[in-house]
């Protein structure tokens, strides 16, 4: 296949241009990427399929001599999957080379059809794997960035808040599962060593429901801060949830649960020795009452 590696040589600059303008009529995105810059990766990636086919056999890419299309289309992909580009947006940019590339090796071998044929055909199949290559690429990107973005989301989901002091609140909402129980336990367990709070409460409001795997990871947390030495509290156990935990005969005996936020909070602050009393009516008053009067006088 030689002959298809000169072809492309020969035809480089005429190849080029008729590629760039059929994209330009189909999936060109002006608004992501200059014409200059489309210009350069066509120029690389014809380079680099020349030295791939002068290689060997252009029906496999998986050889030493496709190394450079490789890595090549894999960071174009990945950059393209960064940028907003759709996976048949990345793809076309190695399939809109087929009709260039035909049209210039018609040029050359139209006396000569079985030698077209044959060009053609290991063309076709060159473009495919490249094309396939390319979708593989965009996709692991992709998945690579939406696991980081749940991550993060998990980790924004989660916040640790100091109370008072000494006393932690870790708000949960939605569903609870394994690996966001781990983001869970491990800001908690940062949060209790960086502030040495003695208790926590685990508020679950937000939790849809409760069943035995839930409740498997809850415990699991509250072991681990008990191991850092801060004792948990669960709070927004609604009669729904009570109901459902009686139900599957979850043991949550070793667990101190409270229906309210605020009962949570009010008993956190009991057991670290503070009390909690309701002031006379007119000291509000009197704590509005003070700005004022300075502005009076």
């Amino acid at each position: 296949m030689s002959d298809l590696a000169e072809i492309i040589v020969r035809n480089e600059e005429q190849i080029r241009s008729d590629w760039i303008r059929d994209m330009s009529q189909t999936v060109q995105r002006s608004d992501l990427m200059s014409k200059a810059e489309l210009n350069e990766q066509c120029g690389t990636l014809l380079k680099a399929v020349v030295t791939g086919v002068r290689s060997g056999n252009p029906a496999d890419i998986t050889t030493s001599g496709f190394a450079e299309a490789r890595e090549f289309l894999e960071g174009v992909s990945a950059s393209r999957a960064r940028q907003g580009f759709t996976p048949t947006e990345v793809a076309t940019f190695v399939l809109s080379l087929k009709q260039p590339l035909f049209s210039a090796v018609r040029r050359e071998m139209g006396k000569a059809p079985d030698k077209l044929f044959e060009t053609i055909w290991a063309a076709t199949e060159l473009l495919d794997r490249l094309a396939l290559l390319t979708t593989e690429a965009y996709l692991a990107t992709r998945e690579e960035l939406i696991l980081r973005q749940q991550q993060e989301l998990m980790e924004l989901s989660t916040p640790v808040v100091k109370l008072w002091e000494g006393i932690l609140a870790l708000p949960i909402i939605g569903t609870l599962d394994s690996a966001r129980t781990q983001v869970v336990m491990e800001n908690l367990l940062q949060s209790v060593v960086s502030t040495n709070s003695k208790y926590a409460i685990i508020d679950i409001t937000g939790v849809p429901t409760v069943d035995t795997l839930v409740a498997q990871h809850l415990l699991k947390t509250i072991t681990a801060a008990r191991l850092m030495g801060a004792e948990c509290i669960i709070s927004g156990v609604r009669p729904q949830i009570a109901q459902t935990i009686v139900h599957l005969g979850i043991n949550l005996e070793d667990v101190i649960t409270r229906a309210k936020l605020s009962d949570a909070l009010a008993l956190a602050l009991q057991m670290s020795g503070r009390t909690v009393v309701r002031s006379s009516a007119a000291a509000p008053k009197a704590v509005l009452a003070g700005p004022l009067a300075r502005q009076e006088g």
